[in-house]
């Protein structure tokens, strides 16, 4: 090794305090203090929910911007990209309905709709692609995907044959499904699913069950609102005549990963495919180092998030992997010791949630000189 190491930053965003893009730069900058011109190859990276069209569109590609409908039914910009020369249409959920959307959780989550993330498909349709990326993660919606299917033209009617809302509370009363208005142009579509979620649709290891209460659903609606969405999933089930909502992935984001599923959707590991869109493997192609994290690592993390999948490429070929994250659950630092060759948070010392959050780029460039130092008096 030369006396300048080659290091990979791959963080994830550290959600509500800066990007993945701003987290990669922090760390190259603590880096350089220690080895000044050194290769610092950032990548940027995310799994699939908010932060994860701007990882992707780092390395290139076009941002377009379109008027939907938010989570509550008001409308909300939202932003998506096109790679690939615009053959590939990248859409993150969380544009159009995520969770820190303060005005599309401004209203009850049984009256939240997934109809914006249906309008963004539709615009990428209208753009001439033939392969759409969906990030689910991050969304404010427990609506089974009814208003993104809605939005592609699935009809969605009560017992009288009249339309019903798509979102939960509307989907009380739906009585039918149908599909026969789904937009054509989906038939000859490659979607991908971009998911670290594995839970299916409803029951105990479902949406409602499992995300639902982040999300606003109170413990005692949980029972009647899986079954609501139970009820809606089997009447499009028999519409679309394809059965997905016991598959894995289907409780992702709400529902929407039955819905994307459903209509011919294809379920990735979010970060996996990041990772190939911005290169990672090509990065560590003669690393020496490699640095990720994320806002929070705890035991959840070794469940396909972002420092995972990103630690297992570099295992791969021999490049050890640090985790720097904004905490680390000090419960889950056996089980992440087995993944990363060191797990540190970036306070220097005492400090409140507020600090850590308004500060996290000068304590993740401190916090990474630090590591350098200390790689540099055992590697150089």
């Amino acid at each position: 090794m030369t006396t300048r190491p080659i290091v990979v930053a791959a963080p994830d965003s550290f959600k509500g305090s800066i990007s993945a893009s701003a987290a990669a730069d922090a760390i190259a900058s603590g880096l350089m203090r220690v080895w000044p011109g050194m290769d610092a190859r950032r990548c940027p990276m995310a799994d699939g929910g908010e932060g994860t069209l701007d990882a992707i569109l780092a390395r290139g590609g076009q941002r377009r911007s379109r008027t939907v409908t938010g989570a509550s039914g008001a409308p909300t910009d939202a932003a998506y990209g096109l790679i690939e020369g615009g053959r590939i249409a990248v859409i993150e959920a969380a544009q159009a309905v995520g969770l820190t959307d303060r005005a599309g959780v401004s209203v009850d989550v049984e009256q939240r709709s997934t109809r914006g993330v249906g309008e963004l498909m539709r615009a990428a349709l209208d753009a001439g692609v033939r392969e759409i990326m969906v990030g689910v993660g991050g969304s404010s919606t427990n609506d089974g995907g009814a208003g993104m299917l809605a939005a592609l033209g699935v009809k969605l009617l009560d017992a009288a044959g009249a339309p019903v809302d798509a979102s939960p509370h509307g989907l009380t009363s739906i009585g039918a499904v149908d599909a026969g208005s789904l937009d054509a142009r989906l038939a000859a579509t490659r979607i991908v699913v971009m998911s670290d979620v594995d839970n299916p649709l409803t029951g105990a290891r479902g949406a409602t069950a499992i995300f639902g209460p982040q999300k606003g659903v109170a413990a005692q609606r949980i029972a009647a609102l899986d079954a609501i969405i139970g009820r809606f999933a089997a009447l499009a089930e028999h519409a679309l005549a394809r059965r997905v909502q016991d598959r894995a992935g289907s409780g992702a984001a709400g529902g929407l990963g039955f819905a994307l599923q459903l209509i011919g959707g294809e379920l990735r590991s979010g970060a996996e495919v990041v990772a190939d869109l911005v290169g990672l493997d090509a990065a560590l192609d003669g690393a020496d180092w490699l640095i990720t994290g994320e806002g929070r690592s705890d035991a959840q993390t070794l469940l396909g998030e972002t420092p995972w999948a990103v630690a297992r490429r570099a295992r791969a070929r021999g490049v050890p992997a640090t985790l720097l994250s904004g905490s680390v659950d000090a419960g889950a630092l056996a089980l992440l010791g087995e993944h990363f060759a060191g797990c540190f948070a970036i306070p220097a010392g005492p400090a409140t949630l507020e600090q850590c959050v308004s500060g996290a780029s000068a304590l993740l460039t401190d916090r990474a000189e630090q590591l350098a130092r200390l790689f540099a008096a055992i590697h150089l």
